[in-house]
């Protein structure tokens, strides 16, 4: 199958201000993307998807009619819409108001205004997750390699799991919280733990803790996906758990690419 590349991707651009839609499909074009619609409202955003099937949707936060949360709510939520890639460009900074565009599986979250450098970046990761690649390990053999995903949002969940799918990995178990996990944990045997921090029950750092120190689980390498920054004080001390990883939502499937060769790869 060809890969795509920037050029030959298809862009919705979804943004109420006419302004924002030159500035940003100006810099579309910077990229050499000319194949992109721009819409201002959801409603006419959710009938271009159905009838041209976009690779990205770049979307603003607030519309006349809505907000977006909505829009990637329901395209995750329908098996012909849930793996076109998301991108958010939105001022606003609140985590709280962000939480759920992170834990649904963006791309990648801009902000207004935001440099050309971040468009690339982001770009760069809408392709990644297009464009499966196989990852390549000196000891294993990537479909056998057996992952634990853990997280208490199911589109997070789903979203992990397609993107290490992407990367060849195949015997994959889910896992809604810590305690959960654990019960996998001592019932089967994995060579990798994928866990989010903040859960119910039972969080990703008692997971963590509980696995380091039981002999019988102790090897097994742990990536913590968080959607706090990996350097706020409350994360600082997280490794001390034994995470080998951490990892921001949203993350690049490059990134974890690169922390799967480096975690199996001896």
């Amino acid at each position: 199958m060809h890969n795509l590349s920037t050029s030959d991707l298809h862009i919705l651009l979804i943004e109420p201000s006419d302004t924002q839609q030159k500035i940003i499909k100006n810099m579309l074009l910077d990229q050499a993307i000319t194949n992109v619609t721009c819409v201002h409202d959801l409603a006419t955003a959710k009938a271009e998807i159905i009838t041209s099937s976009p690779d990205l949707i770049i979307s603003a936060m607030h519309f006349s009619d809505g907000v977006s949360i909505d829009l990637l709510t329901l395209m995750k939520s329908h098996p012909d819409t849930a793996d076109i890639s998301f991108m958010l460009v939105s001022s606003e900074d609140r985590l709280e108001k962000l939480e759920a565009f992170k834990q649904a599986g963006v791309v990648a979250i801009l902000p207004k205004p935001f440099a050309l450098i971040h468009l690339k970046r982001a770009l760069n990761a809408s392709l990644q997750m297009i464009n499966s690649e196989e990852v390549e390990l000196s000891s294993y053999d990537i479909v056998d390699v057996r992952v634990l995903v853990v997280d208490d949002s199911l589109m997070a969940r789903k979203h992990i799991v397609r993107v290490l799918q992407g990367m060849g990995l195949k015997k994959i178990e889910e896992a809604e919280n810590g305690s959960q996990a654990l019960t996998l944990v001592k019932d089967q045997e994995f060579d990798l733990i994928v866990t989010d921090y903040n859960m119910p029950e039972m969080d990703g750092r008692e997971l963590s803790e509980f696995i380091r120190y039981n002999p019988s689980t102790a090897h097994i390498p742990i990536i913590m996906v968080t959607s706090e920054s990996i350097n706020s004080p409350h994360m600082a001390n997280i490794q001390q758990t034994g995470v080998n990883a951490l990892c921001d939502k949203p993350f690049e499937p490059e990134e974890v690419k690169r922390m799967l060769i480096a975690l199996l790869a001896d």
